[in-house]
């Protein structure tokens, strides 16, 4: 099978259920955004990590691509893969590691900026690219309805993201960079 199969040349692209529509559609945008996050994550996995959170965001890939396959479903069409559905257990699952990771941080007191090691930046543009990606999947709901757990796994995303960045900071460097609030 070629890689390339020249069915989007003219702009448009095919829905698991066979619908067609544009590469511009609120559906592409919300997949396309996930998909962008799952490349940062992979990136961030790249990273000197502990093996516990790296295993941990593989996970999250891997509940991206349930995520991307369940936006990509035109359920008028197709009735939903068992695969593209998203358990309560896994919106939990990232609530017990945000957990464990607050409990390992000291008390926030104030605006953390992104940026004191590389890790915790890049977990950063995690955090604003599921924000991004929460903000397409709100516009996709409005025209085509999608499982509310889809939309709490990503808003429970970005906090994970912005705890993990906490982490990896003062774990490799022990310095957060606060916002300096000038007067």
């Amino acid at each position: 099978m070629k890689l390339y199969t020249k069915t989007g040349d003219e702009g448009q692209t095919g829905l698991i259920g066979g619908t067609r529509v544009s590469k511009n559609d609120v559906r592409l945008e919300a997949y396309g955004t996930v998909d962008e996050l799952n490349s940062f994550v992979g990136m961030l996995t790249t990273y000197s990590l502990k093996e516990i959170d790296r295993e941990f965001l593989r996970t999250i890939q891997n509940h991206l691509f349930t995520v991307g396959s369940h936006l990509a479903t035109d359920t008028s069409k197709v009735a939903l893969n068992r695969a593209s559905i998203l358990s309560q257990e896994t919106i939990l699952s990232v609530e017990k590691e945000i957990d464990r990771l607050d409990t390992l941080l000291p008390a926030l007191s104030s605006f953390v900026l992104p940026g004191g090691s590389q890790a915790g930046a890049l977990s950063h543009i995690c955090r604003t690219v599921t924000r991004r990606a929460e903000r397409r999947l709100l516009a996709m709901n409005e025209v085509h309805p999608i499982d509310n757990q889809i939309l709490i796994f990503v808003n429970r995303l970005s906090d994970y993201f912005f705890a993990l960045s906490r982490f990896l900071t003062i774990e490799i460097s022990g310095k957060e960079i606060y916002w300096n609030k000038q007067d």
